[in-house]
């Protein structure tokens, strides 16, 4: 199987080294991922802010890059589910895109997604030495309905020992844009997840959702702490021990 890699603007600029780890992490699983050039952004942030006319032009482009891909994937919630729900919704009046949008969307799956619910694979022979604590979000967990690929996969990896924590599925507290509209809220919300990460005794975090490692692995440095916060492509590719 050929699958098309879709790197979002976060993990371009901000990330690169999840980009990287989840193109090993598919030549892992026997895949032969390709990088299509030209890439641009899915259009999530001009969509979530109301600018849907600017959202609509990047969302054609994304169509027209990825519209004859086997399979597209992301290491992001975010933004598979802004392909498969904000797409519907900005091509509603134009029956043509709408349908073009709505093939892709089904062909589009974010990593861990991709891994355990289409291949049917949890164990691709990982190894990582540490005790990982996992932070659903909120973009994987509950806008995609998959909150458990991603434990699947940590608990195959060798030498992984998982820390629980309370409350997995609580927001990290970024939320896109509502961290800069509500930063005390947000603020909050990080220091709870965080409190909850220390109690267990974790080594690292891992996520799925870059936007979410950001956030978490931004106030641990910030802060000196010397917990790790990783996105499970790493973990899956042997990264960051």
């Amino acid at each position: 199987m050929i699958v098309h890699l879709f790197i979002p603007c976060l993990v371009e600029h901000l990330a690169p080294e999840v980009g990287e780890a989840t193109a090993r992490v598919l030549a892992r699983a026997g895949l032969s991922p390709v990088l299509p050039a030209g890439q641009t952004c899915c259009g999530q942030p001009l969509y979530k802010s109301g600018n849907h006319a600017e959202a609509r032009e990047l969302a054609r482009r994304f169509i027209g890059l990825f519209g004859t891909a086997e399979c597209v994937v992301a290491p992001s919630g975010s933004c598979v589910s802004m392909v498969r729900k904000g797409y519907a919704e900005l091509f509603r009046d134009e029956p043509g895109w709408a349908w073009r949008a709505q093939e892709l969307a089904a062909r589009t799956f974010e990593l861990t997604e991709f891994l355990v619910k289409k291949l049917g694979r949890s164990d691709l022979g990982a190894r990582f030495r540490g005790r990982v604590a996992w932070h659903d979000s909120c973009q994987v967990g509950r806008a995609l309905s998959n909150h458990d690929a991603g434990p699947a996969l940590l608990g195959r990896v060798s030498g992984v020992e998982t820390a629980g924590l309370v409350r997995p599925d609580a927001c990290c507290g970024f939320g896109g844009q509502f961290a800069f509209q509500h930063p005390e809220i947000s603020d909050a919300l990080l220091d709870e997840k965080l409190a909850d990460v220390a109690a267990s005794g974790a080594t690292h975090v891992a996520t799925a959702e870059v936007s979410c490692l950001l956030n978490l692995r931004g106030r641990l440095v910030k802060t000196g702490s010397p917990v790790k916060a990783l996105h499970i492509a790493e973990v899956l590719a042997g990264e960051g021990a």
